[in-house]
C-alpha cells in the first residue's frame, strides 16, 4: 500500500490528470447517472479545496507583489493587464463570429417557441466597478468577492509598503513583510499538497458530468458545438502566435499551463482553478506583482472562451430564425459582448446572462437560450478553459514587456 502511494506521489501529475479524464468520460458512459451520488462529493471536494485557497494566495501573493514594485510600475502594469482583456475579448467575439459565419449552425433547425429562460438581471458595469471597493473586509473575504480581495490586498501591501520606508515603523513594518511573505509561502506548500488530489478530483466531475448530460443532448446541438470548439482552437492558436512573437515558446508556455487547463475544463470555474493558475504563473517565473494582480483581475473579469459563446450563439439564433446577421448587427455584437462580458463579472451562469443580454439588444428569439442551455456544461468546459488560458497569455505577454522595459 505504501509502494503504491509513493508511487502515485512521484508520477507525473499531467498524466495522473490524463488518466482520470479518460476514466471519467470512461465510468460515466457505461455507467450513466447510477455512479452520481457515488463520485459526486470526490468533485465537490475538489472544488472546496481550490476554494479554500483561493483567499490567502491572492492577498498574501498581491502584498508581496505590491512591496516588491514602484507604484509607478503597478499603475503601468495594471493598465497593460486591462488594455489587454479589452482588446481580446474584442478580438474573441470576431472570431466566433467569423468562425460561426463561415460554417452557419443552426441552419434547418426549427426553434421550439414553447421553451423559454428566465435570464438573471444584468448587472452593468456600473455594479461591477462599484464592487471594487467592498462593504467590509469580512464581506469580501467570505463571499470571495475576488474584485474586493484584490482592492484590500492592494490597499494594505501599499500600507504595508509605506510603513517599510518611515523611520518610525520601519521594524515592525519589515517583520510584518516577513511574516505575510512566510504566509504566502505556506499557501504554496499547501497548494503542492491539493495538487496531488486533483486527478482524483477530475474524474469524479467528468465522469458525473458525462453521466448527467450522455450523448442524446450534445448530438442533438452538435453542430454548434463543433463551430464554438473550433473558434477556441482558433483564438487558443492566436494565443501561441502571440506568445511566439513576443519571444516565448508556444511548446513551454502549454507545459506550464497545461494543469489549469485541464483542471478549469473539467471544473468549468475559473474562479476555482485560480490556485492552480497561479502556480503555473510561479513555475513560468512571472513576475510576482504582476500575476498577483492580473490571473484574479482576468478570472472576474476577462472571458475570452465567454467571448466566442456570444457570438457563436448570435449567428446560430439568427440562422435558426432564418435572419443571418447583418453587419451591422455583427458590429453591435462585437460592442456589447465586450461589455457584456465585464458587466456580469462573478454573476453566477454569467455566460448565459451574456448571450442573453445580447440577444435583447439584437431583437433575437431567448427562445434559442433555452435551448443553448441543454449543452451549458460542455460549451462552459472549453470556454472556462480558454478563458484561464487567456489570463495566463496575457500575464506572460505583458511580463515580457515589462522586461523590455526593464532593459531600456
Amino acid at each position: 500500500m505504501k509502494a503504491m502511494f509513493k508511487a502515485y506521489w512521484n508520477a507525473s501529475l499531467i498524466m495522473k490528470i490524463t488518466i482520470g479524464l479518460l476514466l471519467g468520460i470512461l465510468v460515466g458512459l457505461v455507467f450513466g447517472e447510477s455512479v452520481i451520488p457515488y463520485l459526486e462529493p470526490f468533485g465537490d471536494l475538489l472544488m472546496r479545496l481550490l476554494m479554500f485557497l483561493i483567499l490567502p494566495l491572492i492577498l498574501f501573493t498581491l502584498i508581496v507583489g505590491v512591496n516588491q514594485a514602484h507604484i509607478r510600475d503597478i499603475g503601468r502594469m495594471g493598465g497593460k493587464v486591462f488594455t489587454y482583456y479589452a482588446a481580446t475579448s474584442a478580438v474573441a467575439i470576431i472570431v466566433g463570429l467569423s468562425v460561426a459565419t463561415i460554417i452557419s449552425p443552426g441552419q434547418g433547425m426549427v426553434l421550439d417557441v414553447d421553451e423559454a429562460y428566465d435570464t438573471p438581471e444584468h448587472p452593468g458595469v456600473a455594479s461591477v466597478l462599484l464592487n471594487i471597493v467592498p462593504e467590509n473586509i469580512v464581506t469580501a473575504f467570505s463571499e470571495l468577492n475576488l474584485l474586493g480581495i484584490i482592492f484590500t490586498a492592494l490597499v494594505f501591501g501599499l500600507a504595508i509598503s509605506y510603513l517599510r520606508s518611515t523611520d518610525g515603523f520601519k521594524e515592525s513594518g519589515e517583520m510584518l513583510f516577513k511574516v505575510i511573505e512566510t504566509l504566502n509561502e505556506a499557501a504554496f506548500k499547501i497548494m503542492h499538497v491539493i495538487l496531488q488530489y486533483v486527478p482524483i478530483g477530475v474524474f469524479a466531475i467528468i465522469a458525473t458530468t458525462v453521466a448527467s448530460h450522455g450523448l442524446d443532448t450534445i448530438m442533438s446541438l452538435g453542430e454548434f458545438v463543433l463551430v464554438l470548439y473550433i473558434a477556441l482552437l482558433v483564438q487558443l492558436t492566436l494565443y501561441l502566435i502571440l506568445l511566439k512573437t513576443t519571444g516565448t515558446s508556444p511548446l513551454q508556455f502549454l507545459k506550464a499551463a497545461r494543469t489549469p487547463m485541464i483542471t478549469a475544463f473539467v471544473t468549468q470555474s475559473s474562479a476555482g482553478t485560480l490556485p492552480l493558475t497561479m502556480d503555473a504563473a510561479h513555475k513560468l517565473q512571472l513576475n510576482k506583482t504582476l500575476y498577483s494582480f492580473s490571473l484574479p483581475f482576468g478570472a472576474t473579469i476577462n472571458m475570452d472562451g465567454a467571448a466566442i459563446r456570444i457570438a457563436v450563439s448570435a449567428v446560430f439564433a439568427a440562422m435558426v430564425i432564418g435572419q443571418p446577421l447583418s453587419f451591422a448587427e455583427m458590429l453591435t455584437v462585437v460592442i456589447v459582448g465586450t461589455l457584456a462580458s465585464i458587466g456580469t463579472a462573478g454573476v453566477p451562469g454569467a455566460g448565459i446572462v451574456m448571450i442573453a443580454t445580447v440577444f435583447v439588444q439584437l431583437g433575437l428569439p431567448m427562445e434559442a437560450v433555452a435551448l443553448l442551455v441543454a449543452v451549458d456544461a460542455l460549451v462552459g468546459m472549453g470556454c472556462t478553459a480558454l478563458n484561464v488560458t487567456g489570463d495566463l497569455t496575457g500575464s506572460k505577454v505583458i511580463n515580457k514587456s515589462e522586461e523590455k522595459q526593464m532593459k531600456a
